[in-house]
């Protein structure tokens, strides 16, 4: 039997049961039904329980999905998804400059740098923290300088923590031919399509049509799948981004979100502006921000006149100060600073947030994101090698952090030849007429946009 994952009612009253936890509902009532039913928990890796619910628990789970979703939150005043309200929280927002082009040898060294990034974490997604840190070990590799590798791995250790199935045949460095498939690739790709075809002034329900043109279902995953249902259904944005969807605070938005910070470069306010537009398809609240935040650093980083640390600050300028978001990068940036040793600052994490929160959550992979950036100081490699290092999404993490840094750095010269050679200039996908395509090519697309008026 077909198991559908990340839409099916009786998989997603666990997620959102601890999601109403997180942002200031009380669904206590609502979690004793479910259990009292012999609902099952939220899985804490796959999208599907390993066996079909019967026709009881679906009916249930989806009449008590909508009982949560009209339950009152303690934190609405403090995180709202509205961009007018979002301004007024946030008494240091940028002011909108204009910006000016980044150079296209810049933007080639943002998507290298993402492509490592990703690459580096694709092997070790979803595998706990303790297991990344074993396998590194295994082979010399902690803490982490370049790319996993099979080779030395004790068979012992390999067989309690296989790669990851998907990923280990094209990401660990013995496989490396050109940078593979990703969705976080694809999302920016796609991001590039919604730009050359609808312009800055894109709407949300523009990203929605060029997902239904280009974007197969079966590629999306959590809040993008629940969304592109509910687009089927006939939902529109931002009921999309509500209906049913407890995984409307995780770090989907924020992998989209590069794009716009390379094509508003010194303009972080029209960054997240342009994220904001995209990620409320899908996401709300911290989602949401977390897009927004990533958008503005980006922007700021993509003119090489600031630091590292300037960037973290200016992106934290379009988050409400008092959310969840913020407050987690602040501690991140905090622990960065006070511990040298960066186990350290990931353990901490760890202890915050990993019991509470799922291992693709905005929150806690944004935080940590902001740690690795902080701790290495900008540079590319400590950047990226940081990131994946703690865990949790690894390949999006590494994905972003690597964005960014490459963009410090200022050329793909400037990025060690360890790390770019082996994506020989290609990236495989499945979004538009990209397959193939070279990063040379995506840079000087991107900057097209970027400078058209």
């Amino acid at each position: 039997m077909l198991r559908l994952t990340w839409v099916q009612p009786e998989d997603l009253i666990g997620h959102e049961l601890r999601q109403a936890a997180q942002d200031g509902r009380e669904p206590s009532a609502v979690a004793a039904r479910w259990r009292a039913a012999g609902g099952p928990e939220a899985s804490l890796t796959a999208g599907a329980s390993p066996r079909p619910a019967s026709p009881y628990l679906r009916l249930l789970a989806t009449d008590l999905l909508d009982e949560l979703a009209d339950l009152p939150s303690a934190l609405a005043d403090d995180e709202p998804t509205d961009l007018a309200r979002i301004t007024s929280l946030c008494p240091d927002w940028p002011v909108a400059t204009g910006g000016r082009a980044a150079r296209p040898a810049r933007l080639e060294a943002a998507w290298l740098g993402r492509a490592v990034g990703c690459l580096l974490g694709k092997p070790v997604e979803k595998l706990p923290l303790t297991a990344i840190r074993d396998l590194a070990r295994a082979t010399g590799n902690w803490p982490l300088t370049g790319y996993f590798t099979a080779r030395g791995v004790p068979g012992e250790l390999l067989a309690r923590h296989p790669w990851n199935r998907r990923s280990a045949a094209t990401s660990l460095a013995e496989n490396i031919d050109g940078m593979p498939e990703d969705d976080d690739l694809n999302y920016p790709l796609l991001n590039l399509l919604v730009l050359q075809r609808h312009g800055r002034a894109f709407t949300p329900t523009d990203v929605a049509r060029v997902w239904l043109d280009e974007l197969p279902a079966g590629r999306t995953f959590t809040a993008e799948r629940v969304a592109y249902r509910n687009l089927l259904s006939g939902l529109e944005p931002p009921l999309t981004a509500r209906r049913h969807n407890p995984f409307r605070e995780w770090i989907g938005a924020l992998i989209r979100a590069d794009v716009h910070g390379w094509t508003n470069p010194g303009d972080p306010a029209a960054a997240a502006g342009q994220a904001h537009r995209d990620a409320t398809l899908t996401h709300t609240a911290n989602g949401v921000y977390a897009a927004m935040f990533t958008a503005a650093v980006v922007a700021t980083a993509a003119t090489g006149d600031h630091d590292v640390h300037a960037c973290l600050r200016t992106g934290l300028t379009v988050v409400p100060p008092r959310s969840r978001l913020a407050r987690a990068v602040r501690r991140a940036v905090r622990l960065a600073r006070d511990h040298t040793d960066f186990d350290t600052v990931v353990d901490l994490l760890h202890g915050a947030y990993a019991a509470t929160h799922h291992w693709v959550h905005a929150v806690p992979n944004t935080a940590l994101i902001a740690a690795a950036l902080t701790h290495a100081d900008g540079d590319f490699t400590g950047s990226v090698c940081r990131a994946v290092s703690g865990g949790w999404d690894t390949d999006s993490n590494g994905a972003t952090a690597g964005s960014v840094a490459a963009l410090l750095a200022g050329s793909p010269r400037a990025l060690p030849e360890r790390w770019t050679a082996p994506l020989k200039n290609r990236l495989a996908t499945s979004v538009g007429d990209f397959h193939g395509a070279g990063f040379d090519t995506l840079a000087r697309l991107t900057h097209l946009e970027a400078t058209r008026p």
